[in-house]
């Protein structure tokens, strides 16, 4: 069930009608997002219904147990079966079937978001920078909220949890505000993503030698911004559908192809990923005052990084070179003190050469494999030049992706107040002709969301 099908409007328009009938209750309310987290994972596969109770019960105890421990030793032996339940999981469903190939039990819906949520409860707790639930309903809602579960955004389990814990109401600002993001998230991924997709980027990733190396680099920029509004599109319809519950989680993006170097592109793209890596991965190492420590120790989490992405030589490189760019970003600015980019046109060059930087790493994590990106690469190098398969649409929408992404935030701010302000009628008038131009430009169907493979 996609979030952008029309199943999962149907779903969510009746987890909302049932939810606000008993909103007022607390452990009615819980009963019903629960359920309809777990007939989402149903929907997928059955075997959910297996796996996930079974996880959660054991680190709704496991959380419990470090909470109530003040023995470190117990208490580290605790967190350690919660990362081993936690990481065998990924272990099991991702990365086994593909080193072991005999291995063939495969499910159709990836674990790694419902793993690094789950993981961010019981650290926490071992922390001691959460309290662990009493209520065992509470938790198994919070760690498999049917919004996030497919793509995220990654959302800390202790941050949810006071959200269901507390009574809710639905203002009309926060029901408009969440029509409006659903609907953003449909436009950019059914208008602009999916239409990238199939009319450029699929095309060049999967026979780049049929095409000139400018069309193959316009392929590569196109994969830019379809993974964006792929991604975006899906955080956006995600946010829109927990504030339709009265819940907030985390923004995920922010214009992360207008930063001035790759740190700051973290800091925009992939939010909640990367605060998590940060957070669980990076200050875990030991030895970070030192002077060596912080770098290597950038590089390894973000190797860790692509490879939490899949298990293939692909993303181990995209992660590499993410982390050594990191570290490289960071040892310039100790060696020169952080620069206000103050004038447009430093500021210009800086954004240029980091999505050049970015787009390069996009190379590895879209090619199918290491020597389709060495021919990707290949054919860029070629400096041939030919324009027969960049029509006219194509250049339109990616002209359209680029204002949308470049626009400034002030307009998206005030379209969103525009869409509250008007009456229920304009406003289901606007989401209807939004059906109807994703009905015509996008007569297949939806494609699946990228995300939704890791």
């Amino acid at each position: 069930m996609l979030l952008t099908g029309s199943a999962y409007f149907v779903f969510l328009a009746g987890v909302f009608f049932l939810y606000w009938a008993v909103a007022r209750w607390r452990l009615p309310a819980l009963a019903v997002v629960l359920s309809a987290n777990y007939f989402f994972y149903a929907r997928w596969d059955l075997a959910y219904l297996a796996i996930i109770p079974m996880a959660s019960l054991l680190d709704f105890a496991l959380a419990r147990g470090l909470d109530a421990s003040k023995h470190v030793p117990i208490r580290r032996l605790l967190l350690a079966l919660s990362l081993l339940v936690n990481l065998s999981l990924l272990a099991t469903l991702k990365y086994i079937p593909a080193f072991y190939h005999p291995w063939q039990w495969t499910l159709p819906l990836g674990l790694s978001f419902y793993c690094f949520q789950a993981l961010s409860y019981t650290i926490d707790v071992y922390r001691r920078d959460a309290k662990s639930t009493p209520s065992l309903l509470a938790h198994l809602t919070a760690v498999s909220f049917f919004p996030t579960i497919l793509a995220g955004p990654i959302t800390r389990v202790s941050s949810l949890l006071p959200q269901l814990e507390k009574p809710k109401k639905l203002s009309p600002a926060d029901g408009s505000r969440a029509l409006f993001l659903i609907g953003l998230g449909a436009m950019k991924k059914l208008l602009i993503a999916d239409y990238l997709a199939d009319n450029l980027v699929n095309r060049v990733f999967d026979f780049p030698k049929l095409y000139s190396g400018f069309e193959v680099l316009a392929g590569v920029y196109g994969y830019a911004l379809q993974l964006y509004f792929d991604f975006s599109g899906y955080s956006d319809v995600a946010l829109g559908s927990a504030l339709l519950l009265g819940l907030k989680i985390p923004v995920n993006f922010n214009m992360p192809y207008s930063a001035i170097n790759i740190a700051e592109f973290w800091r925009r793209w992939h939010i909640s990923l990367s605060s998590w890596l940060r957070d669980y991965v990076y200050f875990s190492f030991p030895g970070l005052r030192g002077p060596f420590m912080p770098y290597l120790a950038l590089t390894l989490t973000m190797v860790l990084g692509g490879l939490w992405h899949g298990a293939s030589i692909n993303f181990l490189l995209w992660g590499a070179w993410h982390g050594l760019g990191l570290a490289a970003c960071r040892a310039w600015q100790q060696w020169r003190a952080p620069r206000k980019w103050d004038h447009w046109l430093s500021r210009a060059l800086a954004t240029f050469f980091t999505v050049q930087f970015v787009c390069c790493g996009w190379i590895f994590f879209r090619a199918s494999s290491f020597d389709s990106a060495l021919d990707i690469l290949t054919r860029i190098a070629s400096l041939t030049f030919a324009t027969a398969n960049l029509s006219g649409p194509i250049l339109l929408i990616a002209a359209i992706a680029l204002a949308g992404h470049y626009a400034p935030r002030l307009w998206l701010d005030r379209s969103e107040a525009l869409f509250a302000r008007a009456p229920f009628f304009a406003q289901a008038a606007l989401l209807l002709l939004l059906a109807f131009s994703i009905q015509y430009v996008a007569a297949t169907g939806s494609a699946p969301f990228v995300y939704t493979q890791f």
